[in-house]
């Protein structure tokens, strides 16, 4: 795999072999990763695998008109036929009066921060198999639990490199170390299945494999012996591994290019009080070994702490340059892409602020509520709010856990549970989009 800054003298080079072509504006794009990947299942080696390589992203301008092409080939003569194809193909693009790169006077001109997102330790399949096999047999430890569905450990890194026709190039690089565990419970038509995994960018800060392998037993054997639950309006508590896709459907609420469509439940919102007094939304690419930080944004743009709701009230849209331009604002930098294609919106690493509650305070509130701790299916309205989903958990009463629940479905609109939600205090930032504990005070359950 390259290093970063060959990739950037790559995509500068492509930058300016699309100006010498005649291009009015160009950007360039390479993203590149490495991965080791071991599986096993049952103490039995089931897969061993690694990928490497990158691939590279060209757009341009003609005017108004634009054009996109990707390749993983990195030879002149690719490159010189990937310019020449993506100006053959803006020729024929219609205009789009929005379309351009990011403004020049805003771009990011550097020094990048440092993120400390590159750990140089790269175990070997020895090492990974080892700690799949010490996850697994932490998970079959676990009373109850019959079988795997599959352990597995990663070792990966990425490097992103992009350069404009406007002046911007940059680069920067991370790692990543994973392991996760997957396990049924139970016999015959009793089986439950529940998994565990944690991600890091250092090997230092990943969780003992054998702790992940007994949360994913524990869960597993907890869904034994499902109860039953009336159908009925009732509290819902949404565990923090389920309670981040809230926070998932409140972005894509928020992103430009929704509201310029007047696609979204929240389009006349902005300034107004969407969740409760109190509740705050961040959003920090900056964080130190953040699993979703970044040095800048996918136009070149600096990006920052933002707060995107303060005291329940919206703050602002998350816009890359196109969708701002439709609405008459500046871009966030929190634009995003891949190789192909233009940039769309996004967020970095995303969480909710803790509330002051307990979990414990929560749940012996109400005498009966549902704690949700897995969502299936769509069923979410992005334009209406309207929400209803398929959901497994557990049945409390006065603050205990009754029994486990599956094959019910929830249902409530998206503006309500954001009006009323509730976070307790166990936030902890373990994935990209982060949350405590959520509470919605009434949501309709049915059974199936």
């Amino acid at each position: 795999m390259l290093k970063p800054e060959q990739a950037r003298d790559k995509v500068e080079q492509l930058v300016e072999n699309a100006r010498r072509a005649g291009a009015d504006g160009a950007d360039a794009l390479c993203i590149g990763e490495s991965m080791d990947n071991v599986q096993v299942r049952m103490a039995a080696l089931e897969d061993v695998s690694r990928s490497e390589g990158e691939k590279f992203g060209l757009r341009l301008f003609i005017g108004q008109r634009s054009a996109s092409v990707a390749s993983s080939d990195l030879s002149s003569e690719a490159m010189d036929a990937l310019v020449a194809r993506a100006m053959a193909m803006a020729a024929e693009a219609p205009e789009d009066q929005y379309a351009g790169l990011a403004p020049a006077d805003l771009l990011d001109r550097g020094p990048f921060a440092d993120l400390d997102s590159w750990d140089d330790s790269e175990p070997d399949p020895a090492a990974l198999k080892a700690r799949a096999l010490v996850a697994e047999a932490a998970a079959l430890g676990v009373a109850g639990v019959s079988n795997s569905s599959g352990c597995g450990a990663v070792v990966m890194s990425t490097s992103v490199a992009l350069a404009t026709s406007t002046g911007f190039s940059g680069a920067y690089r991370s790692s990543g170390h994973s392991c996760s565990a997957s396990v049924i419970a139970g016999e015959g038509a009793g089986m439950e299945r529940d998994y565990a995994w944690h991600s890091a960018r250092h090997l230092s800060d990943l969780e003992d494999p054998a702790e992940i392998g007994r949360r994913a037993g524990e869960r597993a054997a907890a869904r034994l012996n499902p109860v039953k639950v009336a159908p009925g309006r009732l509290p819902i508590l949404f565990d923090p591994r389920v309670a981040a896709t809230l926070l998932g459907h409140f972005i894509a609420a928020i992103t430009g290019a929704s509201v310029a469509r007047k696609s979204s439940f929240l389009m006349d919102r902005l300034g107004e009080q969407v969740f409760a007094p109190g509740i705050a939304i961040h959003d920090d690419p900056l964080r130190k070994r953040g699993l979703r930080s970044r040095a800048f944004d996918s136009e070149g743009l600096p990006v920052r702490p933002m707060a995107l709701v303060e005291d329940g009230v919206l703050q602002t849209w998350l816009a890359e340059s196109a969708s701002a331009r439709q609405l008459g604002i500046a871009p966030s930098g929190h634009a995003v892409r891949g190789v192909g294609g233009a940039p769309g919106a996004g967020p970095s690493n995303l969480y909710l602020a803790a509330g002051t509650a307990s979990v414990g305070d929560l749940r012996a509130r109400f005498p009966r509520c549902i704690l949700v701790t897995e969502l299936i299916g769509q069923g979410v309205n992005g334009v209406t709010g309207d929400y209803s989903r398929g959901a497994a958990g557990f049945l409390i009463e006065k603050g205990e856990i009754i029994g486990p629940l599956a094959e019910i479905t929830i249902a409530s609109n998206l503006k309500e549970m954001f009006r009323t939600l509730e976070p307790a205090n166990d936030l902890a930032f373990r994935r990209g989009i982060d949350s405590p504990t959520l509470l919605v005070p009434e949501m309709t359950v049915a059974s199936a």
